[in-house]
Order: C-alpha cells, then sequence, then structure tokens
C-alpha cells in the first residue's frame, strides 16, 4: 500500500509554517494517542502522523521529502518499516500531563483551613465579645523539630530514588521503550527516608494538640455567618504558610426578642384600659427601658417602631430598629363589681348585652340550619 503525503496526512499546505505544522501534529497525535483512542486503526495512524511530523519538522528531511518524496532511496530516515519511537514517553508527557510535571511534594505549600463553631447567647451575637477559644490542631513536634527523625539523628537520603522523590520505570511496548515517572514509595516523593523515627510524633513530624486563641466577636453577627482568623489553621508544610480558622456562629434564641437581620421585634401586652384610654408604658429594649406612648383606641396587633433600638449591622452600616407589637390582654376572672362596671359600660356604648348577643347567635345559626338542611 503505498503512502500517502505527509501534508495531506498532517492536513497542512506544502508551504506551512513549522509552527503549524507543530500545531496539526500536536492536535492528530493526541487525536490517535493509542492509550486515548481504542479504535482498531489508532496506532497505525499514531505512526502514521508521527513519520509525517518527524519528517516535516526537519527542515532539511523536509527539503529532501519535496524533491523526492516518498521514492528518495537515500532518505534513511523515518520509513514505514517501523522504527524505533524513542521518545515515546516525552509525547505522551507533551500531551497528557506525564510524571515530569507532577508537582514537587518538598515545594511549599499552605497548611489546611480549619472551622469552629461557636454558640453565642442573643445578646453577646448584638453586642459582640472578645473571648478565648480552644482548637485542636497540628503543631511541629518538640521534641524532634518536626524533622520526624529520633533525636540525635537526621532524615536520609532516599536510597530508592537518590533524593529524587520519583523513580524512571521503563516499559518495552509495541511503539518502542516507554520511560514512565512516578512518586517513589519508599519516601512519598520527599527525597529522603527516616530510619529512627521520633516516638513523639511516629516520625510524622507533628503532633495533635489544644491551642489557645484569642478572637474578637464583631457587634451584630447572626447565625451561620462567620470569621476568619488568618494564619491560626493548620501549619504549613516545607516551610509555607498556615491554613486560616473559620469561626461559624450558632446564636441561641430570646425568650422575649426575636431577630430579623438587624431589626428587633417583640410582644408587648396591655390591658383593656390601656388600649382604650391610651397610657405610656415601659418597653424592654437590647439597652434598657424605654417609654412609649399607647394612644387611646389602640388595637391588638398594632405595631410601633423605636428607630435605632435593634441589633448593629455586622459591617458597620448603621443599626436596626426595634418593632413591638402590641396584644391586649383580656382578663380571665371578673369580680361582681367589675362585671356590673362592664354591663353598664356596654349599655354606655350601645353594645347588645352579652345575653341578648348570645340569644341573637343561636337565633342566626337555627336559620341557617333551617335555610341550608
Amino acid at each position: 500500500m503505498s503512502k500517502r503525503d505527509f501534508y495531506d496526512v498532517l492536513g497542512v499546505d506544502k508551504n506551512a509554517e513549522e509552527a503549524d505544522i507543530k500545531k496539526a501534529y500536536r492536535k492528530l497525535a493526541r487525536q490517535y494517542h493509542p492509550d486515548v483512542n481504542k479504535e482498531a486503526d489508532a496506532e497505525e495512524k499514531f505512526k502514521e502522523v508521527k513519520e509525517a511530523y518527524d519528517t516535516l519538522s526537519d527542515s532539511n528531511k523536509r527539503a529532501h521529502y519535496d524533491q523526492f518524496g516518498h521514492t528518495d532511496p537515500n532518505q534513511g530516515f523515518g520509513g514505514a518499516g517501523g522504527g524505533d519511537f524513542g521518545g515515546f514517553s516525552d509525547i505522551f508527557d507533551m500531551f497528557f500531563g506525564g510524571g515530569g510535571r507532577r508537582r514537587d511534594p518538598n515545594a511549599p505549600r499552605q497548611g489546611s483551613d480549619l472551622q469552629y463553631t461557636m454558640t453565642l447567647e442573643f445578646r453577646e451575637a448584638v453586642f459582640g465579645k472578645e473571648t478565648d477559644i480552644e482548637i485542636p490542631r497540628e503543631e511541629p513536634c518538640t521534641t524532634c523539630d518536626g524533622s520526624g527523625a529520633k533525636p540525635g539523628t537526621s532524615p536520609e537520603t532516599c536510597t530508592k530514588c537518590g533524593g529524587a522523590g520519583q523513580l524512571n520505570v521503563e516499559q518495552n511496548t509495541p511503539f518502542g521503550r516507554v520511560v514512565n515517572r512516578r512518586v517513589c514509595d519508599n519516601c512519598s516523593g520527599t527525597g529522603q527516608q527516616i530510619k529512627d523515627k521520633c516516638r513523639t510524633c511516629g516520625g510524622a513530624g507533628k503532633v495533635k494538640k489544644r491551642k489557645k486563641i484569642h478572637i474578637k466577636i464583631p457587634a451584630g453577627v447572626d447565625t451561620g455567618q462567620q470569621i476568619r482568623v488568618a494564619g491560626q489553621g493548620e501549619p504549613g508544610v516545607n516551610g509555607g504558610p498556615a491554613g486560616d480558622l473559620y469561626v461559624v456562629f450558632n446564636v441561641k434564641e430570646h425568650e422575649f426578642f426575636q431577630r430579623d437581620g438587624d431589626d428587633i421585634f417583640c410582644e408587648m401586652p396591655i390591658t383593656f384600659v390601656q388600649s382604650a384610654l391610651g397610657d405610656e408604658i415601659e418597653v424592654p429594649t437590647l439597652e434598657g427601658k424605654v417609654k412609649l406612648k399607647v394612644p387611646a383606641g389602640t388595637q391588638t396587633g398594632t405595631h410601633f417602631r423605636l428607630r435605632g433600638k435593634g441589633a448593629p449591622n455586622v459591617r458597620g452600616a448603621g443599626q436596626g430598629d426595634q418593632h413591638i407589637q402590641v396584644k391586649i390582654i383580656t382578663p380571665k376572672k371578673l369580680s361582681d363589681r367589675q362585671r356590673e362596671l362592664l354591663r353598664e359600660f356596654a349599655e354606655e356604648s350601645g353594645t347588645i348585652a352579652p345575653d341578648e348577643q348570645s340569644e341573637n347567635f343561636f337565633a342566626k345559626v337555627k336559620r341557617a340550619f333551617k335555610n341550608f338542611g
């Protein structure tokens, strides 16, 4: 079977620039790589693309090919005879992120972040406070100074990888010899091994401890909000910076106040006389008692607002209000004199007497059953 034109194989013009040839090759090599493409002819197509690129990417070989094509008996390069894919692993690394691109295990890395959930009383959340908390976290082992080695000894160069942290594993494949880089399983990529481990930390170089941290809780925090305490997370690795601590708040409910954002809500009981005649009552707020004028004729459920008596905004954008809903309390027990006065009040106001009202009500019910029965 005759070979296809190399320019057709790569899908480029005969006057294509070197950059265009390389771009076309990268695309096709990725498409037909046998480790990615499982079609039956993928291997042959990959070989064809590789051969075309080897020829056209070299200026001397390309000049020979342009003059003699596939018939030149003196080419001596890139025939279909299969040759050795000595650069196969480099190709794989180029396109699929081989071992040479793995992150350096000895590079500095930031420590992990920690989260601490704190329960606050209602007033503590509104006004804020400063306090100390204790968190469990890893600290460098003081016995071995974080080395993981027994005092008096030190980590040694890994005998398996020679300190490289990686191993080159060679394999013979149908495409030639392949060299893969893998993390050394003896030192976990650090390039060092500990023969005599520290008894305190077991060679980890870190131990779990409880650390006391002073934090400042801003006024106005609410359930679900959090603050970040920089640098108080887990310590960094290989000299990297420590992580951060996130304190998440859970605010307890109050027996009298409710909160919605920066506003505070409460319900205030008043008597029938206060609602009818009006009065000046004392209302509790988070900052102490204040006077509130209740106008005569106030109905149950009426809302009043005290400006600036709510919770402060946690971002410093002012302060919320306190909303008060009055609820008229009806006495359950009346003396004979109180009953007499209420009947007189009903007569003066033209209100139907309770007995008469009951009779009229039951008469209406009786008529309803009669009409719809």
